[in-house]
């Protein structure tokens, strides 16, 4: 069993996501392709602590957000049909714990959408510690999972006959993150 220790280079402290060089995106089949988009407009910090594994992510994502390159499909997307931005504008990540996995780790923690609250497991990768043109230290991180949005009530969809629907139920989300020591 391997064990998840904190890189010598990796401060314990607050870090605020940098939401300008991270990205909040994901992949939903449509048809028989796929859609990729992000959402924009988001906000977190993570608290690593000396032992990492009691280290605390916390995000919030402004579903109004979301950019698809599609703006008839973004507006679809941000109705009641499915994200209901005006009663539920935010989807929240409160991590509950971490955890090593191969190079790794595992990002546990309760994923809200539409006040529906699940825990799900992001698969996470360190990408390093080093200090930015402005004196600011920095740390990223990738991470991704794969989620059901009907478990969260996002469960809009136009059958096509048989069991085939236009829009896929797994969502793929892939993060990368780039945040900043605060001091």
């Amino acid at each position: 069993m391997s064990t998840l220790t904190t890189p010598p280079e990796l401060t314990a402290g607050t870090w605020t996501i940098d939401p300008v060089h991270s990205e909040v995106g994901f992949t939903v089949r449509h048809l028989m392709t796929k859609v990729r988009g992000s959402f924009r407009d988001f906000e977190g910090t993570l608290e690593i602590a000396d032992d990492v594994a009691a280290s605390k992510v916390n995000v919030q994502v402004q579903l109004a957000s979301i950019d698809t390159g599609n703006q008839q499909r973004d507006d679809h997307v941000r109705s009641g049909d499915f994200f209901d931005i005006e009663k539920f504008p935010t989807m929240t990540f409160v991590s509950t714990g971490v955890r090593p996995h191969n190079d790794g780790f595992v990002l546990v923690g309760d994923l809200t959408i539409k006040d529906v609250t699940k825990q799900v497991e992001l698969v996470g990768e360190y990408l390093g510690v080093d200090d930015d043109a402005y004196g600011n230290t920095r740390v990223g991180f990738d991470a991704t999972t794969t989620i059901n949005r009907k478990d969260f009530g996002v469960d809009a969809n136009v059958p096509l006959g048989g069991e085939k629907f236009l829009i896929g139920n797994e969502i793929a989300v892939q993060l990368s993150v780039q945040a900043i020591l605060q001091k």
